[in-house]
């Protein structure tokens, strides 16, 4: 695993060569909250399908999350500081556009991304987000709390102890993911959508009760579609099937 530090954040990546024909269109990988490039993208295969589909592909660990350097204050969360973060890495890379593909809280990098360097991204895949990256600032703010708990068993909800119990499996810093819940809540407003041209794709799982609903958002930007991945919640949408398909399809197809 590689690293880099310019002074703002010290990221850990991966930097995976196509296998065979190169077609010179990386991509970069952004995973959610309390995971990491090894859980989110290695684990369910997805480096392995876009590498084989002749594409380089860059996953790094978010701020806060796996190798990167960890920040204790809300407001290193923000998330158009995360998307430059992204913007910092593809520098360092020497990668002038790229594919942008993210899930759940990466997928809302990924956006605040194509607002601010829209001549940077070939296109964005927004997984595990709809309409919330609009109108729902992310996780309920009860999953820092949980993030603070003296133990799993302190927890009232079934998100609280499905969040807790995901951040301590990657063994993330559990204060640092309370800090990342608390500031990445930014939204973009429906106008700011509109204004996105670059080719979207908006996936998310038929059973996902977190991401809200992704052909209302697909239709508000100008180059919009949805995917609907059948049968499938917020977890485990990740890695199905018809999502690889569906990503490969309108790498394809998009200019």
């Amino acid at each position: 695993m590689l690293d880099f530090a310019d002074g703002s954040a010290r990221l850990a990546f991966v930097d995976e060569p196509p296998v065979g024909h190169d077609r010179n269109e990386p991509i970069i990988l952004i995973h959610g909250f309390a995971s990491n490039h090894a859980v989110n993208w290695f684990f369910p295969q997805w480096v392995k399908t876009l590498t084989e589909d002749g594409r380089r592909v860059v996953a790094f660990d978010n701020r806060g999350h796996g190798r990167s350097q960890k920040f204790y204050s809300p407001e290193d969360y923000a998330v158009p500081k995360m998307a430059e973060d992204c913007r910092r890495l593809l520098d360092h890379l020497g990668i002038e556009t790229a594919d942008i593909m993210g899930y759940s809280m990466g997928a809302r990098i990924a956006a605040f991304f194509a607002k601010a360097h829209p001549e940077r991204a070939r296109s964005i895949i927004l997984g595990g987000l709809g309409h919330h990256l609009i109108d729902g600032a992310g996780l309920p703010l009860g999953i820092a709390d949980a993030m603070e708990a003296p133990s799993v068993n302190d927890l009232m909800t079934p998100n609280q102890r499905l969040f807790r119990n995901f951040a301590e499996a990657t063994k993330s810093d559990l204060k640092a993911m309370a800090a990342c819940i608390r500031g990445a809540r930014q939204l973009i407003s429906e106008a700011e959508a509109r204004q996105i041209k670059t080719p979207v794709l908006v996936a998310t799982g038929s059973e996902d009760d977190v991401a809200g609903d992704p052909k209302q958002l697909a239709a508000i930007f100008p180059n919009g579609q949805a995917l609907d991945i059948k049968g499938r919640d917020h977890n485990r949408a990740v890695g199905d099937p018809i999502f690889k398909k569906g990503v490969l399809a309108f790498l394809a197809e998009r200019p």
